[in-house]
């Protein structure tokens, strides 16, 4: 569709309104940058990609122009619409070895639904206004590279531990971007990097996953393993230092000092649900594909499956039972099998 060109103060009140009705959709940061391929961040990417740090994600390696350049999202694209949503709800895990624990981010309903309707119903607002508009919402779930876009649109700054940091809330943020096709005053000013000479992060990750300030070995991520890994056993490494982590790990968020400027979220779909913070160990194994579908609807846990959840409760249990959890100084031999039956 042909869009109206627009001098720089219709541009400027466009954007504003924009960003005016993206913080009332519930949106707690916005910015917006030209949907100008990633050029500077390809590099990196492929460095990532080249040491085979993405693990077995190989829909990364497969997806990388579309990545770099939105228009291979949507072709009309001239403008990206980034924000960030705050997910922080001032609930803490349980210290329980009968139980596993869950991710911060999983607590509540799946952020990819929560951030996607924001996104559509602030599209379809701005198709109201302006009937020209096109655009395509993206969660994470299509090819973008969220983190690259929030810093150009100064949201905040990639920390040493690879997730994206705001002054007002931490890295307790979701993003997501809405590719537009109309032109738009844009946000110049990026966040300087505040992580200085602090390496908290790194020095936190239980098995060394940061392997360099902002670079992680997803092989090495209690994260990836626990949630993205398809494999019937968890990498041994990985496995006898989970430290009590079922699905995700948060430690390197945990520890990172800017966190402490958290502020509870005001997505109430955000709250933890029913023993959300940690699962029973026991109630995992036990669980039959229709009560984990039932119990897991429009929950992020779900990512993992059956098998995988029950895979990480076995690992967890295992050492529970032989009383070696959180104890470093018994290493079980190479031929324990850290796999679900």
């Amino acid at each position: 569709m042909n869009v109206v060109p627009r001098t720089p103060r219709h541009r400027a009140l466009l954007s504003a309104k924009i960003k005016e009705r993206a913080l009332a959709e519930g949106f707690d940061k916005v910015g917006i940058v030209p949907a100008a391929p990633l050029d500077s961040e390809r590099e990196r990417l492929e460095e990532w990609l080249r040491r085979g740090f993405h693990g077995e994600m190989q829909w990364m390696a497969r997806d990388v122009e579309r990545r770099i350049d939105p228009r291979e999202l949507l072709p009309s694209a001239r403008s990206v619409v980034v924000v960030a949503l705050n997910y922080y709800t001032p609930h803490e895990h349980e210290c329980d070895p009968a139980n596993g624990k869950i991710s911060r981010y999983a607590w509540g309903d799946d952020y990819h639904d929560v951030v996607g309707s924001k996104l559509r119903a602030l599209l379809h607002w701005i198709k109201e206004q302006w009937p020209e508009a096109e655009g395509k919402p993206c969660v994470d779930a299509q090819p973008t590279m969220d983190k690259a876009w929030a810093v150009r649109a100064g949201l905040g700054w990639i920390g040493k531990h690879s997730n994206v940091i705001t002054r007002e809330y931490g890295s307790w943020v979701f993003l997501g971007e809405l590719l537009l096709n109309l032109e738009l005053e844009y946000d110049t000013k990026q966040v300087e990097d505040h992580c200085g000479s602090c390496t908290l992060c790194i020095d936190a990750c239980p098995t060394g996953a940061i392997t360099e300030p902002r670079v992680v070995d997803a092989n090495r991520c209690i994260s990836y393993v626990t949630i993205e890994l398809r494999d019937d056993r968890l990498p041994r490494d990985v496995a006898i230092n989970q430290q009590g982590w079922l699905y995700g790990c948060d430690v390197c968020q945990d520890v990172c000092p800017w966190n402490r400027f958290e502020k509870p979220t005001t997505e109430v779909r955000f709250e933890p649900r029913v023993g959300a913070t940690s699962l029973e160990l026991t109630d995992v194994l036990e669980l039959t594909h229709d009560a984990y579908v039932e119990r897991f609807r429009r929950s992020p846990i779900k990512r993992a499956k059956l098998s995988g959840l029950q895979r990480n409760a076995r690992a967890l249990a295992l050492l529970r039972d032989a009383g070696k959890e959180n104890s470093a100084q018994h290493v079980p031999p190479d031929d324990v099998e850290w796999k679900g039956r």
